[in-house]
């Protein structure tokens, strides 16, 4: 059984698809694409797809992961152009790769977010971000099944850096961008926790809701502060392969009895 792991995008207005709808149009686009899907066993079989850590409904994202396991053998790369083709705009396949390591969900521990926050001034952004920073604990809310559930939400946070307004928009309207590393948690910090947080530390209120987008996520290396592609070890394993293989076609067959 052969399995791949996928890299697909959340953009445009597809980020308001919920991880149910998206579920939907990928087992659309599996069949579509008629790739050799394995199934589960029982008297409801399923695709055995893996969904790993799904961003919140309402948020873009460039790096969502999955893997799928096949009964047949395909080449990662013509699977990632099938499904992408069957997959409407803003659902992207951007990247596939052979599984060749295991745990692939304990590589992704961090994820590295962007909340575009129109009308708010970047230098009320920055001092908003020192003061959630410098904060022992930052205390959110949020609404649960269960009711109303309070958290600090600053241990997870490992990072959080303002910038200017980006390029794409009129200069004469106030933006700015923060930029966040935060920690995968339980319970898990989003993005809207911490916007809830630096409106309980520093009365930061933007006149317009975020928009929020995840650019990474990974493994966190504490040593650098950033997140790892958690792709890579399965790259550099077939990397590894194809070598060897190229260094056994290309050795000199041993020499037989004179």
């Amino acid at each position: 059984m052969q399995r791949i792991r996928l890299r697909y995008t959340k953009r445009g207005r597809l980020r308001f698809t919920s991880h149910r709808d998206f579920q939907r149009a990928f087992e659309r686009a599996l069949r579509r694409a008629e790739v050799p899907m394995a199934y589960s066993a029982g008297f409801t079989p399923h695709p055995k797809v893996s969904y790993a850590n799904a961003a919140p409904t309402g948020t873009g994202s460039e790096a969502e992961y999955l893997e799928i396991a096949l009964t047949a053998p395909r080449d990662p790369e013509t699977l990632r152009v099938l499904l992408d083709e069957s997959l409407p705009a803003g659902l992207d396949v951007i990247e596939a790769v052979e599984a060749r390591t295991p745990g692939l969900a304990d590589r992704l521990t961090a994820s590295v977010w962007e909340l575009r926050l129109d009308g708010v001034d970047p230098a009320e952004a920055r001092r908003a971000a020192e003061a959630f920073t410098v904060a022992d604990a930052v205390e959110v809310q949020r609404m649960t099944k269960n009711g109303v559930r309070t958290f600090d939400a600053r241990p997870a946070v490992v990072s959080l850096e303002t910038h200017g307004a980006p390029a794409d928009r009129p200069t004469d309207q106030p933006c700015a961008i923060l930029r966040l590393v935060v920690r995968h948690v339980t319970p898990a910090v989003r993005p809207d926790d911490v916007l809830s947080g630096l409106r309980a530390v520093a009365d930061l209120a933007p006149p317009v809701p975020a928009a929020v987008t995840r650019l990474a996520q990974g493994l966190f290396d504490a040593g650098t502060g950033t997140v790892t592609d958690p792709l890579a070890p399965d790259r550099e394993a077939a990397g590894a392969l194809t070598a060897q293989s190229a260094a056994a076609a290309t050795a000199p067959m041993p020499e037989g009895p004179a």
